[in-house]
């Protein structure tokens, strides 16, 4: 499985160098006495959302990160060296927890973002600066600040812009690679998608982020299945795609089991726009989806859009109502203008 979405890791920063203790003794010079440079500053930690991750892998492997300690100082006044930050790219979208999980520390939302998370230590002093007109050979020095440490877990809640739930078997999978070219995995057994997936879908010249996250069943919230874990990757999507089988349970019940999930979860989901969407209508007469809407509203839909993830069927009016959730511009369409606007070359001239 290359997809990790939690990594606890261990942070330190780098301690101070420590001051240093010098005299100057030299021949036929008039001037001498301490000469104790300071010591250098450690290496701090720094945080980083980078473009290109989607995952934390990378932290399954490597969970130790330790910033370097700043140089020693030295005699004829020579300060130590500084140590270099250490920087730790993470995808978008992770969320740096506390040990215990309760609290959330920082979160990365834009590429580019860095946080100073532990700072290195001070450098220490050395006996040059602690020389007085009454104290005219110290010997006092600071060993330099000690760097801070503490163990943390990085959480990963992927940025799409719409979701794409429903029960096991529900056709997300076949939904997805229908509108967009993520190439999940589709099977005729339930749980085929074990990790969230996600595509970018074009439509109508925009451009959206569409997530695709493994089925819930009853009970998921409690832990049934692969239980209510996925769910935070959907929790800053503007607007939820609810797929319903056709084919499969009753319709109604199934919608009331999704939602009552997301109501048991929180964090806000239960009040997200939600599109009902009918699948698999190739499966089923043209009445039968008529009917199956009827009761969907009836239940508490405000409208149910009837569709075929295999064939195409409905999806286009479907996303034209995904479009009305949307801002003005998507983060990919924004990537997409600063790429374009990079590659624009000024006119040439000779001079």
């Amino acid at each position: 499985m290359h997809f990790l979405d939690q990594a606890k890791i261990y942070l330190k920063s780098g301690a101070g160098g420590p001051g240093a203790v010098s005299f100057r003794r030299e021949k036929y010079v008039e001037y001498g006495g301490p000469d104790g440079g300071n010591g250098g500053k450690g290496g701090d930690i720094v945080f980083e959302a980078v473009q290109g991750l989607n995952t934390l892998i990378d932290f399954r492997y490597s969970q130790h990160f330790k910033a370097q300690r700043g140089g020693h100082g030295m005699g004829k006044d020579r300060y130590g060296a500084g140590a270099p930050d250490l920087v730790i790219p993470v995808p978008v979208g992770t969320q740096i927890l506390s040990e215990d999980k309760e609290e959330v520390l920082a979160d990365f939302t834009e590429i580019g973002q860095r946080i100073v998370f532990l700072e290195g230590g001070m450098g220490g002093r050395g006996n040059a600066s602690y020389k007085t007109s009454t104290n005219r050979a110290p010997r006092q020095h600071q060993p330099g600040m000690p760097g801070e440490e503490m163990w943390v877990w990085l959480r990963l809640k992927l940025l799409a812009d719409v979701g794409l739930l429903g029960l096991p078997n529900a056709g997300k999978s076949t939904f997805i690679n229908q509108v967009s070219n993520a190439k999940a995995k589709v099977g005729a057994y339930a749980f085929t998608t074990l990790v969230p997936k996600l595509g970018v879908v074009t439509h109508k010249g925009r451009e959206f982020v569409l997530a695709d996250i493994p089925g819930l069943i009853e009970g998921a919230a409690e832990g049934a299945g692969i239980g209510d874990r996925f769910l935070g990757h959907i929790e800053r999507c503007r607007v939820l795609i609810h797929l319903i089988d056709i084919s499969g349970v009753d319709p109604v019940e199934a919608m009331q089991i999704v939602e009552g999930e997301l109501e048991a979860y929180g964090a806000g989901l239960d009040d997200k726009p939600r599109l009902v969407a009918l699948n698999k209508m190739d499966l089923a007469d043209k009445e039968l989806g008529e009917g199956f809407a009827e009761e969907l509203i009836a239940a508490g839909a405000t409208k149910v859009f009837r569709v075929s993830g295999a064939t195409g069927e409905g999806i286009e009016d479907l996303l034209d109502a995904v479009l009305g959730y949307l801002p003005d511009r998507t983060a990919t369409e924004t990537q997409e203008a600063e790429v374009e606007d990079e590659g624009e070359a000024p006119d040439w001239s000779p001079i």
